[in-house]
């Protein structure tokens, strides 16, 4: 059985200024699939390679795929689908797969507004997908689809949704299969290196009103830090990359496994080869203080806190804990470590004002990080903030979802009013780092860096790529009033999707993460067990839970 895996020719003008990332979920289905005894795979990154959907014809006509697999984010929706219905154009028997988060949960939506899809697989797809494929070669499908979990699909006139399947409980018993991507082409622009993106854990055992990791990967998870560092040697030896990111939401959680990480990969001299950057909360940087430079030593060279400055914008949808001073902090000892730092701050909802953009600024200047990130607010329309929020949330255009679009409309301002203030942030922020900081703040691989930081932002920003610029017709204070965000507004919520959003899934998550609580798996700093109500829900970094370990492991000497 011959299957083609798809990645969506999806764009926008955030994280792709840093390069062009591997699209890691084909690694790990083909790996899984590969393991299963079906070798005939084949890969078309068609968001690297820019491929048109005429493009996309050509090649699936000479390949002849028995099965085509794609996946979607929810900016990315549209595009998979469009991509699936080509697939049928071409080749009218191919069976075409959609995954990934958004048809995970909107699944009722795509499969009434999309044709061109036989089926959904809702969750982590490495064993759905094997006992799918399984299912289709050995003429087991159609008939026998009710009978395999984690499916949703239409029978006739009616959409059908499988039971949930269980989560992949032996993550280390996944080989990923990174040899299917082209590895020239995804290059991280700060070093000029080729970059990957590993993951040493799924899921996060916080459920945050304005997330859905803990939605869909459910059960918080961690690999063996050694499987994890064979997996980044390999990367390093057969396929030269130089720099990865950790895609998981929070790695430093697990204290233990982190530091047995980093010592696996000092141990094996990775470090001198290999640098690598994570997202992680305030309060961990706080937990380790004294472990910062072992962080740097083991080649951990960039850290992107959620500060956000909740308190000051008054996300009180956010729940924000995290104090000011305590995010000033974090970035003072990060530096003393020399390690990167970015400081992310979420704008754009309902309750924003000139004043409180103004104040993000100020504080960015003050705490002095070495890049600030300003992303407007999405409001993902499976998260418990989007059903809060209700009526304040009127588009639906989800190609627009991309963190760099102006979805909701503050009350104080209107949307280009919105963008031309968060442009004037990075205005002045970018020009003095670039004039005073950049060219002249340490040397060696610290300028190094940081001029490639600033290279990356300005060649993203002469593209006008940059926050999208260019498809919206921004050139700076002169444009507000005369501004296109495109969207589409005939794009609607499907009736039998909003019944579907306060799922059973929703309440037993949460209903799990307290009984966690209680039985004193997650504690506060101050040893008092938090998250006793089944229904609390806290913000990504604001939290001040801290995984309690059974024994504190310190790094070796």
């Amino acid at each position: 059985m011959r299957i083609c895996l798809i990645h969506p020719n999806y764009h926008s003008g955030g994280a792709e200024i840093a390069g062009n990332w591997p699209p890691a979920w084909v690694a790990y289905i083909a790996g899984a699939l590969k393991a299963a005894g079906y070798t005939d795979i084949h890969f078309l990154d068609a968001m690297t390679d820019h491929l048109s959907p005429a493009q996309l014809r050509v090649k699936l006509a000479e390949m002849q795929p028995d099965v085509v697999g794609t996946t979607a984010i929810t900016p990315s929706i549209y595009v998979a689908e469009e991509t699936l219905a080509v697939a049928k154009e071409v080749l009218p028997k191919v069976r075409t797969i959609l995954g990934g988060i958004h048809a995970t949960f909107m699944y009722k939506q795509v499969l009434s507004e999309a044709t061109g899809i036989d089926v959904i697989v809702r969750g982590e797809g490495e064993e759905i997908i094997v006992e799918l494929i399984r299912a289709m070669d050995e003429g087991r499908w159609p008939a026998e689809r009710a009978s395999i979990k984690g499916l949703a699909y239409r029978d006739g006139e009616e959409i059908v949704a499988t039971p949930a399947a269980s989560t992949v409980k032996d993550l280390d018993a996944i080989t990923p299969d990174w040899s299917l991507l082209k590895w020239d082409s995804y290059i991280y622009v700060p070093l000029g290196v080729k970059v990957a993106i590993p993951n040493m854990a799924r899921g996060c055992p916080f459920t945050c009103s304005f997330c859905s990791q803990w939605k869909f990967w459910r059960d918080y998870r961690v690999r063996d830090p050694i499987k994890v560092v064979d997996e980044i040697e390999t990367l390093v030896n057969e396929h030269g990359v130089g720099f990865f990111i950790l895609a998981d939401e929070e790695p430093t959680i697990n204290r233990r496994k982190f530091i047995q990480f980093c010592e696996e990969l000092i141990k094996r001299d990775l470090p001198r080869r290999v640098q690598w950057g994570i997202n992680t909360r305030v309060t961990d940087i706080y937990r380790d203080r004294e472990l910062l430079k072992f962080y740097r030593s083991a080649g951990l060279v960039h850290i992107s806190l959620g500060t956000e400055a909740a308190a000051q914008l008054k996300l009180d949808q956010f729940n924000k804990e995290t104090k000011v001073e305590e995010n000033k902090e974090a970035i003072r000892l990060l530096r003393e470590a020399d390690i990167f730092t970015e400081a992310q701050f979420i704008v754009g909802l309902d309750n924003e004002t000139p004043e409180t953009l103004e104040e993000t600024y100020k504080m960015a200047w003050d705490w002095q990080p070495d890049l600030a990130n300003w992303a407007m607010y999405t409001p993902w329309p499976f998260t418990p903030l989007f059903q809060e929020l209700g009526d304040k949330v009127e588009i639906f255009d989800f190609s627009k979802y991309n963190f760099v679009t102006p979805i909701m409309k503050p009350e104080a301002m209107d949307r280009d009013e919105l963008l031309d203030r968060v442009m004037n942030n990075y205005r002045r922020f970018y020009s003095k780092k670039a004039l005073f900081h950049y060219p002249w703040r340490g040397t060696g691989y610290r300028r190094k860096y940081l001029l490639g930081c600033l290279k990356a932002f300005m060649k993203a920003g002469f593209a006008r790529q940059f926050y999208d610029l260019g498809k919206v017709d921004y050139w700076g204070p002169q444009s507000k009033g005369k501004l296109n965000f495109n969207f589409d507004r005939t794009r609607t919520i499907a009736q039998a999707q909003t019944d579907d959003w306060q799922s059973k899934q929703d309440i037993a998550a949460q209903k799990r993460a307290a009984k966690m609580s209680r039985n004193g798996e997650f504690l506060m700093p101050n040893g008092a067990v938090a998250g006793r109500d089944p229904a609390s829900v806290k913000a990504c970094g604001g939290g001040t839970e801290q995984m309690r370990e059974d024994r504190v492991t310190e790094p070796a000497e």
